[in-house]
């Protein structure tokens, strides 16, 4: 049977651009993974770990127009916007780079003898090492910073892990394009093009996870395929590590306080947090908890005239719009339901922005109306109207795990005055970053960034932005009374690598 072609497809009109591939055999994927394999030893140094992913950057940079013309042909998410994520990669494989130079994820701990100890320590050397293959899933919304060069790559090549990527079927043009760059970035530092594999097709994507030599994987994505991929990975006969973002709701409670103050605002930040990127962001606010009575009212018509002014908008491919117009008519059937602005088809090919309003005693107990605590990927949000702040916490109380959740406080409850903490107190259970005044979509790349949650938002406690994301491809070993000579050169007395390190129970920089 001949190999499935892989096109690419403009999703503002449904046709086919150009065949770019055709779909991997279990052949080809198993020659990807041992190509991948066969290059970690030329990660092996930190030097030309950090000097390639800054090369990687400078050749994204410098391919910007043909990339972005590329990312836009495919996923009509428009130039500026891919731009700023094109340069939002970038600044990611540099600060890795960073990372990588620095060496303190490398958690070099050192304790010498200690007879007079209870029971007596033996000399102990522990240190971090990478993991192998990492299998990476593209996401279809960022098609350059969760994607071929995105985090997942970027700190699993920062680790000392190659890479083998599946590719997602919304972009593949630009896949082959990014995976081109990164290949000659490696090859200006004596790194094998196997570094970076790239495979199309479901079945490969499949292969990918049973094959005996990936030791990791990351994945952006639903949560039916997400969860399809970490059961495979559980059910190896050697398990590997799955860190899969999967969905989430991304609640928002706006206290009575805070509306009364500002229910204007709110109403404007609102959609325009939930339009971003025609509401195809992971942190998009999906369920907003507002007062009851006047201000709240005030809130929902800025909202209205916000969102209603909001033009038709193309979804990344058509089943995904076919799944939001379905979507949003199904959860608008709902008892007590309605929509101040529709949400659903904006035309053949497009769709429009919308909201639900519901009372919110319809969320705080199970039954049909839990449709609308499941996320619906696209530009709608629901507003849940509580008569008051036991009932929103009821709510709160059902939902499952999320990348963030948000509180809208008035400038007193901010202050301390109030229960601003003990509402900050019952989101953070729920979320893995936790907002106040402000709202989720953008997830900024620093240090302190967690972009995870509890499930279903992610499958591990780890992040997949920030500079914390490296430790998902690293495992920890130690040396026990083992002699100087034998040490790799991390764990020596002398620090010869110069590394942050706990050194007989000081930290030394």
């Amino acid at each position: 049977m001949a190999a499935a072609p892989v096109w690419s497809v403009d999703p503002r009109t449904g046709k086919q651009r150009e065949q770019v591939a055709v779909e991997a055999t279990a052949q080809e994927v198993d020659a990807a993974v041992r190509a991948a394999h066969a290059a970690r030893g030329a990660l092996a140094d930190r030097a030309v770990r950090a000097a390639f992913l800054r090369t990687a950057a400078d050749r994204l940079e410098a391919a910007r127009d043909p990339l972005v013309e590329a990312a836009d042909a495919e996923t009509a998410l428009g130039p500026v916007r891919l731009t700023g994520e094109l340069a939002r990669t970038c600044y990611q494989l540099r600060a890795f780079a960073d990372i990588v130079d620095e060496g303190a994820f490398i958690d070099v701990i050192i304790d010498h003898p200690d007879d007079t100890a209870t029971p007596p320590v033996p000399d102990l050397r522990r240190f971090k090492v990478p993991l192998g293959v990492v299998a990476v899933y593209s996401a279809s919304n960022f098609p350059f910073a969760f994607s071929v060069a995105g985090g997942d790559t970027a700190s699993a090549l920062g680790a000392g892990c190659p890479v083998v990527v599946k590719a997602h079927p919304d972009h593949p043009a630009l896949s082959e394009l990014v995976a081109r760059v990164l290949r000659d970035a490696a090859a200006e530092h004596g790194v094998p093009a196997g570094v970076v594999g790239l495979v199309h097709g479901f079945e490969a994507g499949l292969e990918l996870i049973r094959h005996p030599l990936v030791a990791a994987a990351g994945f952006t994505g639903s949560v039916r395929g997400g969860r399809a991929l970490f059961d495979a990975a559980a059910a190896r006969p050697a398990p590997i590590p799955f860190h899969g973002e999967l969905g989430s709701l991304n609640p928002v409670l706006v206290t009575e306080a805070a509306a009364a103050e500002r229910a204007e605002a709110i109403g404007a930040g609102l959609a325009g947090s939930m339009t971003l990127g025609v509401g195809q962001f992971c942190v998009k606010p999906g369920l907003v908890l507002a007062p009851t009575g006047a201000a709240g009212d005030r809130l929902v018509k800025s909202l209205t005239d916000a969102v209603g002014d909001t033009g038709p908008g193309v979804l990344l491919d058509h089943r995904m719009r076919d799944n939001f117009v379905a979507g949003v008519a199904e959860r608008a059937g709902l008892e007590d339901v309605e929509s101040p602005v529709a949400p659903g088809a904006g035309g053949e090919h497009t769709v429009s922005a919308g909201f639900l309003t519901v009372p919110a005693h319809r969320l705080a107990a199970e039954g049909a109306h839990d449709l609308l605590l499941e996320e619906c990927f696209g530009p709608v949000t629901v507003v849940a109207r509580y008569e008051d702040e036991s009932e929103a916490t009821a709510v709160l109380s059902r939902l499952p795990g999320n990348l963030s959740a948000t509180v809208h406080l008035s400038e007193a409850e901010a202050a301390g005055e109030g229960r601003g903490a003990e509402l900050l107190a019952a989101l953070t259970p729920l979320a893995g970053r936790v907002l106040v005044n402000a709202w989720p979509t953008g997830v900024a790349v620093a240090p302190a960034q967690h972009h995870g949650g509890p499930y279903p938002a992610t499958t591990s406690t780890s992040t997949s932005v920030g500079g914390t994301a490296i430790e998902r491809w690293m495992r920890p070993v130690a040396y026990q009374n083992t002699p100087e000579a034998l040490l790799p050169p991390e764990l020596r007395d002398d620090n010869p690598l110069g590394l942050p390190r706990r050194f007989n129970g000081r930290l030394e920089r």
